[in-house]
Formats: C-alpha cells, sequence, structure tokens
C-alpha cells in the first residue's frame, strides 16, 4: 500500500520511517531543499566561503523518549551530547552552577538549589513551594488549562525575583512565550517532566553537528519503502464526501492508499481550507538565533542561561570561539536591524564573559524565525486536532496536533507516530509506534 505525506519536517519524517519498516511503501514531499522543517540549518555567507548555522539551537532532554527513539532508528544518537550541569550567568559574570545530587527525585537538586546564589533564601523557599504545588497539579492535567503560568505561579506565592531568575529562564525558552501568555498545563507539564518526575530527565542533550547534518536526505536512503521528494512543494488536496483522492505535489495529482498532513497548520489551512483543524486563528511565537563568531576562545562554557537581559540562553561551539545565542519570544527583536541586534548581543554578552570585550569579533549572523512555534495559551488544549480527520484516509501529524506536548521536536516525533498508528490500523494492520509519557495524563 502507498502512503502520501506532505511536509518533511519532525513530524512527516517520524510518521514516514516508521510506516516504511512496516512495509508501505512511502513518499514524503518536502517543498525545500532540504528535511527537517523548522529543525533546520541555513549556509551563510563568511567571507569568501559559507557556513551552516542552525536557524536557533535547538535541544531535547531525556523525558523526550519519542525523539530520542527517533534518533536510535536513524542511527544518529550519537551525534547528540547529554549535559547535567545547568549553569546561570548574573550580570557581572556570577555564576551559579544546577545538578543532580545524591538524593532520589524529585529531590535531587536540593544540594545544588540550596547553593545557588542569583536567588535569596526567601525566593527559594518560594520556589519550593512552587515545585511541590507543581507536582500536586499535574494529575489535574488539562483542568489546568484555564489560567496562564504566571497567574498560576503568583497564586502559589512565588516572589518577583523567583518569577523574573527562575521560572523565566526555564519555562520561557522551553514554550517559547512569557510566563504572562502560556498555558499553566503547559508550564507545569514542562516542570514536572523535565525536573521532578526522574533523576536524569532534566540532562539537556545538544546535537553536535548542524540540524541539517542530523537530518540530512541521505539519512533516509537506507530506509529502502521511503523515498524523500524535496523542492517538491505540495500544492492542493482533491476530496470527495468522506476521502482524499489525490494530492497534488507542483500542480500534479499523486495518489496514494493513505494521506498524511505534516504541514504546518497554516499552510495546511490555505491548500485544503474544507478540513476543519481547530486551529484557525491560532497565533505563532517568534525566535531569534544570534551566531557570533570570535578570534579565539572566550568562554569554557559549554551553555549557560543569562539573567536579566534580552539574550536568554548561549551555546558554544569550536572550543568556545562560535557562541550561538537564543532569544525566545524574541518580538522585540522582529523589527530591528541585524547589526543593531548583533551590537544588543555583543554590548549584554560582555556584562556575563568579560572576555568578550576585549576578542575580535571575525563573524555575525542573525536568523530570525518569526512563526516558530504556536502560542500556547490558556484554552490552547481544548482546540488541538488528533490524527485522524473527517476523510477517512488523510491524518494529520505536527506539534500543533494534541500530543500533550508544547510545539518541541519531541511533539513533533510523536505527532508523526500517532499518524503512523491511525494509518496502520486504518490499513488493518494495527501497530504501536508513540512512546506513552505522563504529558498526556
Amino acid at each position: 500500500m502507498r502512503i502520501a505525506i506532505a511536509g518533511g519536517g519532525l513530524a512527516g519524517l517520524a510518521a514516514a520511517w516508521v510506516l516504511a519498516e512496516q512495509g508501505f511503501a512511502v513518499d514524503v514531499y518536502e517543498s525545500r531543499a532540504f528535511a527537517g522543517g523548522r529543525a533546520a540549518s541555513y549556509s551563510m555567507p563568511d567571507g569568501e566561503a559559507t557556513i551552516q548555522l542552525d536557524n536557533s539551537q535547538h535541544i531535547l532532554m531525556r523525558c523526550c523518549g519519542n525523539l530520542i527513539d527517533f534518533l536510535q532508528r536513524l542511527g544518529v544518537q550519537h551525534l547528540v551530547r547529554y549535559h547535567s550541569t545547568f549553569t546561570f550567568l548574573e550580570p557581572g559574570g556570577r555564576a551559579s552552577r544546577m545538578a543532580a545530587g545524591r538524593l532520589p527525585a524529585p529531590l535531587h537538586f536540593a544540594e545544588s538549589f540550596a547553593a545557588l546564589r542569583f536567588l535569596s533564601l526567601a525566593d527559594k523557599l518560594a520556589v519550593a513551594r512552587g515545585m511541590m504545588a507543581v507536582r500536586r497539579a499535574f494529575p489535574r492535567g488539562p483542568l489546568l488549562d484555564t489560567v496562564s503560568m504566571e497567574q498560576w505561579l503568583r497564586a502559589h506565592g512565588q516572589t518577583e525575583t523567583a518569577l523574573r531568575r527562575f521560572w523565566q529562564p526555564v519555562l520561557v525558552s522551553a514554550v517559547n512565550e512569557t510566563l504572562d501568555v502560556i498555558s499553566a498545563w503547559q508550564g507545569i507539564r514542562v516542570v514536572y517532566l523535565g525536573f521532578l518526575a526522574g533523576k536524569r530527565n532534566y540532562e539537556m542533550g545538544v546535537p553536535t553537528v548542524p540540524l541539517a547534518q542530523l537530518f540530512a536526505p541521505e539519512r533516509f536512503q537506507g530506509q529502502p519503502q521511503l523515498r524523500l521528494h524535496v523542492n517538491s512543494p505540495v500544492t492542493g488536496f482533491e476530496a470527495g464526501n468522506d476521502a482524499v483522492t489525490a494530492m497534488a505535489v507542483k500542480g500534479e495529482p499523486v495518489r496514494a492508499d493513505a494521506y498524511v498532513s505534516a504541514l504546518p497548520f497554516a499552510r495546511l489551512h490555505a491548500l485544503f481550507p474544507r478540513l476543519e483543524t481547530g486551529m484557525q486563528g491560532v497565533s505563532h511565537s517568534p525566535i531569534a538565533g544570534i551566531h557570533l563568531r570570535f578570534a579565539r576562545p572566550v568562554t569554557a562554557l559549554p551553555h549557560a542561561a543569562l539573567l536579566d537581559r534580552t539574550i536568554q540562553w548561549f551555546f558554544t561551539q569550536d572550543d568556545g570561539r562560535l557562541l550561538s545565542l537564543v532569544v525566545s519570544a524574541s518580538r522585540t527583536l522582529e523589527t530591528m536591524p541585524k547589526q543593531d541586534i548583533i551590537a544588543l548581543a555583543l554590548q549584554e554578552l560582555a556584562e556575563f564573559l568579560p572576555e568578550v570585550a576585549s576578542t575580535p569579533l571575525t563573524g555575525a549572523w542573525v536568523v530570525r524565525e518569526t512563526t516558530a512555534t504556536f502560542v500556547a495559551s490558556p484554552g490552547m488544549e481544548q482546540k488541538r486536532p488528533g490524527p485522524n480527520t473527517a476523510y477517512s484516509n488523510f491524518f494529520l501529524a505536527g506539534e500543533f496536533t494534541n500530543t500533550g506536548w508544547p510545539s518541541t521536536m519531541e511533539g513533533a516525533v510523536y505527532s508523526g507516530y500517532r499518524a503512523a498508528e491511525a494509518v496502520c490500523a486504518r490499513c488493518g494492520q494495527p501497530a504501536r509506534f508513540a512512546i506513552a509519557s505522563a504529558a498526556r495524563r
């Protein structure tokens, strides 16, 4: 049986891979010249040559079971390095580090948390109360999807400093939106799964190669039942009353036994206006990646959260010469000239890393993704569709579906696995791929 998939992002690729493993003939159609969707790298001018840079730093955590499973299926799990220590830097350069200690979860951070220098005793007690409240609240699930995370945190006694210096660095980067906008359910879920549910869940995986290499088209050539067609945009869908009859690629019909859309929901709405997804009117949040290359190393840290400034995190490559800076929910940078963004980044970075001020800059690049993620605001959960649609042979994948995750790589892969399960059920070959997690509780 033949399956046609629209979109070669992580959701489409994950669905395609496991369906091909089941013996289906799978064709994936991607409009761009590369796979991976928003987990992308771009070739940027670098003097006489080019340099490959990710649109922004993408990470995963040990709790991302479906993404880790997909990386293992592709044989690229060794290209992700896990880190067990988080470093928080204050302006002036003072560092605090958080890592698991000797106690079991959920008390594994007790020792290092007590030693954090950027929070007062009152702030730490507030965060501890907040963590206990997260643990109690988690079983309520989507019932928490009625207020913002900031409202919930304030109702549970968080200080202004705890909000700004602890909850914000953790959650704004994870959900790509500010605390006053994101749903309490999204924030509570991320905190519970990443920091309370298991001792190693929080460990952060950082790819050691550009995303374009991690999800390169040649990775999929070893799967004989799967064909990835790049530079092949899907341009429409043909449907009867209860089934899709064809998918147009470059204006030409492609026919299959079943179809999966792994397109962004806004693109899908434009191509298939008859389809109701529930996502009409949902907005997006931007993210900015700023890449700075210096003549010599400016830090020995692999990464750090930067407190009280526009730049929220940096990640290093090339022994501390190349830094990738991240600004999540980056609306203030959307219309700012790139040279002004670079100047702001250098000014702020020098407050944390003194070597920056005296080290020549040899390259600088800015990548802005204006529709990086959907906005996970209160009430969002009830809008998100499942993999099945009103058309019996047409299925949805994408991080916007009701995965139980915010807009993440884990959510994308999980959605692809669930869409593949729906295809298998439709074709009379039931199978399970998705790894259940507490995120769905």
